[in-house]
């Protein structure tokens, strides 16, 4: 047995953070990383926020947990917020993106019931997506190494290659519920759907009675330089999950749905003990307040096209480091030339921290609240772990 209690099913890195402030971890000895992993796209507003510190103690010293038995105006206020800012006119609270996507997939099975199709519960999924770990997610997600070792898949997803829209359509039969897909992939490598994909998607949900879902856990919530994702091609879903940066770092998800597809979730059908807690519920709050600022999301891209500028100078520069740049607002992907475990080691020899995806991509997610001259000081440490990596190959390292 190995000296720690823990399950071995995270790879760590040998860090431990003792405090964060803003865009930076500090380690217990005094070590200060540029945050650029965001607790995989979760720290939006960064790390101890005054106004999500506030928020969270004020609300600690009066009440943390009551249930849904009960009414939660603080619930019931970030509903009415979150339903006004898009095109949702019903909310369920959830504490993850996992949680957020099981509650999108009972609404459309239930909607499709309720509407006398109790035979449609199949859900067209694209190859490179990641919904979450549970047993349905890792099947909507479709990945082999998920699935493996965990018995039988659980029935009613089928998969098709990434932005295939032809095969899409082809799978549609009378046992198909909805379509399922992140309009900008995370895990997959920072791979957004073509607005022109997104507009047949939703003509043929409309032409068949399917439910549009979008999993917005990663690319939504400001991170792109628009509140959500699918914004920037006009393309509504009816049905959309959230989590990662509605709570800034507090465990927080939500499924958001139009009237329609939300018509069978009725008393009883569906439930949560901790989903729309009070604690929550405040800093879900305090996260929209700081978001819905005038100039907020304007500012994410005026940073995100500085951010992006500077990649494509490193990438210029060294060509046998970086294939590419990809993405959108400050949800930044780093194609590599040489393996991106490699790139990562070298950007955490600069003391900047980063995410590997799909697609040998390196993700950069940093807070949006970051600054320029912290966005100049992470440009600075980039392209010094691109030329040290550079001139080792050029050695034979």
């Amino acid at each position: 047995m190995s000296g720690s209690a823990l399950y071995e099913t995270f790879a760590r890195a040998p860090l431990a953070f003792e405090r964060g402030e803003g865009s930076w971890l500090i380690t217990e000895t005094g070590e200060r990383y540029l945050d650029f992993a965001g607790g995989i796209a979760v720290n939006s507003l960064g790390h101890g926020h005054p106004h999500l510190v506030a928020a969270l103690t004020e609300q600690a010293a009066k009440l943390w947990h009551v249930s849904n038995l009960y009414q939660i105006p603080g619930q019931s206020r970030l509903g009415e917020r979150l339903t006004e800012t898009s095109f949702a006119d019903r909310v369920f609270f959830t504490n993850s993106g996992a949680e957020a996507l099981e509650c999108a997939i009972k609404t459309a099975r239930r909607c499709q019931y309720v509407n006398g199709h109790p035979e449609r519960f199949r859900v067209i999924t694209f190859e490179g997506a990641f919904h979450g770990r549970t047993l349905a997610t890792i099947a909507a997600g479709g990945q082999a190494k998920y699935l493996e070792g965990f018995g039988p898949k659980v029935e009613g997803f089928d998969q098709v290659a990434f932005d295939d829209i032809d095969a899409a359509e082809k799978l549609i039969g009378p046992e198909t519920a909805a379509i399922l897909l992140e309009p900008v992939q995370g895990e997959g490598g920072i791979r957004p759907f073509p607005t022109q994909s997104l507009k047949r998607l939703r003509e043929l949900c409309d032409k068949h009675g399917l439910l549009l879902i979008f999993d917005e856990v990663q690319c939504g919530v400001g991170r792109t330089g628009k509140l959500y994702g699918y914004e920037w091609s006009g393309v509504s879903p009816d049905l959309m999950a959230i989590a990662k940066g509605i709570g800034g770092g507090f465990p927080v998800g939500a499924c958001l749905a139009t009237e329609a597809a939300a018509k069978g979730m009725t008393a009883g059908v569906h439930g949560t003990t901790f989903g729309g807690n009070p604690l929550a519920m405040a800093v879900g709050n305090a996260v929209l307040d700081v978001l819905l600022e005038e100039g907020f999301l304007e500012e994410v891209s005026r940073k995100a096209l500085l951010m992006k500028q500077g990649l494509a100078s490193i990438a210029d520069e060294f060509p046998d480091v970086i294939a590419e740049i990809r993405g959108t607002g400050l949800m930044l992907g780093v194609k590599c030339t040489m393996p991106n475990t490699k790139v990562n080691m070298a950007l955490r020899d600069q003391k900047l921290l980063a995410v590997p995806a799909g697609e040998n991509v390196l993700r950069l997610l940093p807070p949006l609240t970051i600054t320029d001259a912290e966005i100049r000081e992470a440009l600075a440490r980039i392209r010094a772990g691109a030329a040290s990596l550079s001139k080792a190959a050029a050695n034979g390292g």
